[in-house]
């Protein structure tokens, strides 16, 4: 089966607001398509990891860009869901988030095999291109076995 614009937005909003750990974020979908997927999270107090800046903690970065990954792996795929599980997410931190602003997180999976999925990803504050942190990242497929 694959899916259109609207199932990937209906998938990229479920796995935005009801993940136990995305929900807890408050992550937002914005988009999916082609691939690609794109992922925010408001600027919350709570979330801040040092009250002296007001920055968004990094762990909730890596989280944004770790789930924004996910997101275009069912991008690219373009079936039913299926679970992936992480196997390499090397980040690089750029620099810190402004304070008190919300991070953006936009994920590309280039390639996708039938066991391996390899992903790129930013995330952004203010500018996309001007990124706070890039990612390259590996994930095993875990599709269900054919019928």
């Amino acid at each position: 089966m694959s899916l259109d614009r609207d199932a990937l937005a209906q998938i990229g909003h479920h796995m935005a607001t009801t993940v136990p750990q995305a929900a807890a974020l408050g992550f937002r979908f914005v988009s999916a398509g082609d691939g690609r997927g794109t992922i925010e999270v408001p600027w919350r107090e709570d979330l801040v990891g040092d009250p002296d800046t007001g920055v968004i903690a990094g762990g909730v970065v890596t989280s944004l860009l770790d789930h924004t990954c996910g997101l275009a792996i069912t991008s690219a795929a373009r079936t039913e869901p299926f679970s992936t599980a992480t196997l390499d997410l090397r980040i690089d931190y750029m620099r810190p988030a402004a304070p008190r602003a919300g991070v953006t997180a936009q994920a590309h999976c280039y390639k996708l095999t039938r066991s391996i999925a390899f992903v790129r990803a930013q995330a952004w504050d203010l500018d996309p291109d001007d990124p706070i942190a890039t990612v390259q990242a590996a994930f095993v497929v875990n599709r269900a076995p054919s019928a």
